[in-house]
């Protein structure tokens, strides 16, 4: 379906946070700066490969003992902004590995060099390594939860829907846990918006890469967060995927985050007192793990 000048437009407002927040620039140059300076505070292991190519690499923040829980965060950036990346939230990490977790962020290849399903397998071979090596790096393969934020929110659901027996014969629930900020779970509204010249959506991957119409085997809670003051369709994304979880059984907690835009929530993460962070480390302590909400 062909759709009109004005419904683009109407749809790139909603969908394209660039033209929402003037100052976006500022908000990914501030992460880096904090990030930069966690990198140098923090032992970590930078750009160990986990494929064949040389986008797909990852960040390690070990834990500061043995059998920590592992928390595993996904960029977004629209599958294709190349100047948001794993080294922009390394600040994530700071009150992360105080709170007892070792911490991973990933990189992967971006449109239009590869598809968004490629994305996905690289994301899928990320997760099968981590499960593999994190013992090295004082993680327990065990008790790995998984973050995302705009299109590693999408990334992340995918993971979530992942048979990972199937896969790798590994553990259905791989996953004990998620976070998902201000993401996408119905890619298809993208065949029309301006990103399609770059990620080159068919109706079948759209389909096939949108996780709101999959059954999730990740069974782990859930907090689905979005900004407040996001356009209507990242509350209506975020919302109906909650609902989706509930409907097969999982705690999912919608939150909409109080004055933050698209950018500004994943500040929070790198504030120990931020309540989002502390969601997010009781996440992983009622799931069993040795994490303390109180670094």
């Amino acid at each position: 379906m062909k759709l009109t000048k004005a419904q683009v437009k109407d749809l790139n407002y909603q969908y394209l946070p660039l033209l929402t927040v003037k100052n976006a620039g500022e908000y990914v140059s501030n992460s880096a700066k904090r990030s930069a300076r966690i990198r140098r505070r923090l032992d970590c292991q930078l750009d160990l490969p986990y494929g064949d190519t040389t986008g797909q690499m990852l960040d390690v923040f070990p834990g500061c003992s043995k059998n920590a829980p592992v928390h595993v965060f996904i960029h977004g950036g629209y599958w294709r902004a190349a100047h948001i990346n794993k080294s922009v939230y390394s600040h994530i990490a700071g009150p992360l590995v105080a709170a007892g977790a070792t911490v991973v962020l990933l990189d992967y290849d971006l449109c239009p060099q590869v598809r968004i399903i490629d994305i996905v397998e690289q994301i899928r071979t990320a997760m099968i390594w981590i499960y593999i090596n994190i013992e090295k790096y004082n993680g327990d393969r065990k008790r790995i939860f998984v973050s995302g934020h705009s299109a590693g929110g999408q990334l992340t659901a995918m993971m979530m829907a992942t048979d990972w027996w199937q896969q790798r014969r590994l553990p259905r629930d791989l996953i004990k846990g998620t976070v998902l900020l201000s993401g996408l779970f119905d890619i298809e509204p993208h065949r029309h918006t301006d990103l399609q010249q770059d990620i080159r959506l068919t109706a079948r991957e759209a389909k096939a890469m949108s996780p709101m119409y999959f059954t999730p085997i990740a069974k782990g809670p859930s907090i689905v967060a979005v900004g407040e003051n996001e356009p209507d369709l990242f509350h209506w994304q975020s919302l109906q995927f909650s609902a989706q979880l509930r409907l097969h059984r999982i705690k999912a907690k919608y939150i909409s985050m109080p004055g933050d835009n698209h950018f500004s929530i994943t500040d929070r993460l790198g504030n120990a007192h931020d309540p989002l962070t502390k969601a997010l480390i009781s996440q992983m302590s009622n799931q069993g793990c040795r994490c303390s909400a109180d670094p």
